[in-house]
């Protein structure tokens, strides 16, 4: 993350946000805090698992669309599945891989998890794959080939959904068993240098501006459309 004086570009547009505001948020003080402060890496990635967990949101909403034959641009895959492929895959899943999995790998612990955890990354790279190839132009229309994207898209679902859910209960949470407070800073620092490297600059952000503007484009960016009716 690129810093200026020693504070992140993230804190000081954050700062600016919040002075924008008014001081809204909690007066003088709140304007100078930067949101990322004294967050840790497995914090980061539950933060990710938002962005994927929304994705997800677009998938359903796109499958529903094509069971109801109420009409589906191909673009709602495409862009979700590409998404998918550069914010989680190339990205999230990466810093796991290179700087998560490794701790329990050496310690000795949960490595059944982390064995299946790695295999489910790769089956969802090889799914993805397989969305945009079905997503593609010339494909999209065939009957036959929105059942086979359906298929896909529903085993990509289905696998994330527990799949990041162990993650955030039971992997994220040892981490602190294994390394020091000071240890689990250095990985933070070394995940921040990665996102800047791979996603530039507010990478994070963007990402959530990407799907924020996809909810909209599809008509389920109200979180209160979710609300169950008559209870």
């Amino acid at each position: 993350m690129e810093s200026t004086g020693g504070v992140s570009r993230r804190g000081v547009l954050a700062a600016g946000a919040a002075v924008l505001l008014g001081g809204a948020v909690g007066g003088v003080g709140a304007a100078t805090r930067d949101p990322d402060e004294g967050v840790t890496a497995p914090e980061d990635l539950m933060k990710e698992h938002g962005v994927l967990n929304r994705c997800l949101l677009l998938y359903e909403e796109g499958l529903r669309r094509l069971g109801t034959r109420e009409g589906v641009s191909p673009a709602v895959f495409i862009h979700t599945a590409g998404l998918i492929r550069h914010f989680v895959e190339e990205y999230h899943e990466k810093n796991e891989e290179q700087f998560i999995f490794p701790v329990f790998e050496r310690s000795g612990k949960l490595v059944d998890l982390v064995k299946t955890l790695r295999t489910q990354h790769k089956a969802g790279r090889a799914v993805t794959t397989r969305v945009l190839s079905l997503a593609g132009a010339g494909t999209f229309r065939d009957r036959e080939h929105q059942r086979e994207l359906s298929s896909a898209v529903r085993s990509f679902i289905r696998m994330y959904r527990p799949h990041e859910a162990r993650e955030d209960t039971v992997l994220f949470p040892a981490l602190r068993t294994l390394l020091s407070p000071a240890q689990v800073l250095s990985l933070g620092q070394h995940m921040e240098e990665s996102e800047h490297k791979v996603l530039g600059n507010e990478g994070f952000e963007k990402s959530v501006a990407q799907v924020a503007a996809l909810e909209k484009q599809l008509g389920i960016d109200n979180l209160a459309s979710f609300t169950p009716k008559g209870v």
